[in-house]
């Protein structure tokens, strides 16, 4: 009998994972549908977007929030560990040390710009970090990664990633066209910009491909760094807002929970990437990790823009738009004066 409580326990909370869960999926696949006939944008956007829509109109439904918070957070983890699988450190010497010192620069400048600009503009400790990290890093990938190690609310990791990928999509279409404008037909200097600025990795292959091949090659390449140093980013902020947390208890006699220096799916990516440097995978391997990665990256985006209640949202949009437009502008004008100052 005891079993039977037990089975019937397990039916119950899949079956209420399961609506939720299978929705975001069928988002998912519209939206890889979608993007054959809107390369620009490419399925991950489409698939925030899409998410947003329907999750504001048709499918606001309370019966869906358990598998869509199951897809958001756990897709996405599984997501970056696979990440891992597709990255190695001999690749990233192939920008030379100017791109590798112009990548730590244009990061770290942007982290600080954008955390800054965020407390001004009197967002929260954890929403200005999101934020940084997010747009210096890998977007959503980084965010979902940052928001366990400070401790941020869900509702502010659902803001951010929705404002990043906003943001993303923008540059994504404009990037292509300054690069053009400011450095003709250098490939390496449009390269990166564009790899250098962008959040996703959609983002960056989406905006490289309206250039050419070769752009999309040499960009990924300064996109790769960046997720290459995703794992100090989350430990410094850890570090950091762990800082900020005791100097702001007064009352020191609270227990303290401890909690592992990296999440789980940080160290996941780190082994997966050490890994595939030193034995260098199967071809087939790394392949069928990308492609799960990528399935698990736009499930998990459609169920983030499901679950974001865009009358929450708008409650501080304007706020929030003059937020992201800055950081954005903040990041181009770091990037092109990078360039220009190293000599890339």
């Amino acid at each position: 009998m005891k079993n039977n409580d037990i089975t019937h326990s397990y039916v119950t909370k899949v079956m209420v994972i399961l609506p939720g869960l299978i929705t975001a999926f069928i988002v998912a696949v519209i939206s890889k549908i979608a993007a054959i006939w809107l390369p620009t944008l490419g399925a991950a956007t489409i698939a925030i977007l899409l998410g947003i829509v329907l999750g504001n109109t048709f499918l606001k439904n309370p019966v869906l929030q358990k598998g869509t918070k199951v897809a958001e957070s756990l897709l996405l983890e599984f997501s970056v560990v696979l990440l891992g699988a597709t990255v190695t450190f001999q690749t990233i010497a192939q920008i030379g040390l100017k791109g590798g010192i112009f990548v730590i620069l244009q990061m770290g400048l942007t982290i600080v710009a954008t955390y800054m600009l965020g407390k001004k503009m009197l967002f929260s400790d954890n929403m200005s970090l999101l934020m940084a990290g997010g747009n210096a890093v890998c977007g959503s990938s980084a965010v979902a990664s940052i928001a366990p190690s400070i401790h941020a609310k869900e509702e502010e990791k659902g803001q951010i990633i929705t404002l990043v990928n906003l943001l993303g999509t923008i540059l994504m279409l404009l990037l292509p066209i300054i690069a053009s404008i400011i450095y003709g037909t250098d490939i390496l200097t449009k390269s990166a910009l564009i790899g250098g600025t962008l959040q996703s990795v959609g983002q960056v292959v989406a905006s490289a491909s309206m250039v050419n091949s070769q752009v999309v090659e040499l960009s990924m390449l300064f996109k790769i760094m960046r997720i290459m140093l995703l794992v100090v980013v989350v430990y410094l902020f850890g570090k950091f807002k762990q800082k900020k947390s005791v100097l702001t208890t007064i009352d020191e006699t609270l227990p303290q929970k401890k909690k592992a220096a990296l999440p789980w799916y940080i160290v996941g990516f780190v082994l997966f990437c050490i890994l595939n440097s030193l034995v260098h995978l199967p071809e087939e391997l790394s392949q069928t990790a990308h492609f799960f990665s990528g399935w698990f990256e736009i499930t998990a985006l459609a169920a983030i823009g499901l679950r974001l209640d865009f009358q929450k949202f708008f409650k501080e949009g304007k706020r929030f738009l003059i937020y992201g437009l800055s950081v954005g502008f903040i990041q181009v004008i770091l990037a092109i004066g990078l360039i220009r100052l190293l000599s890339i």
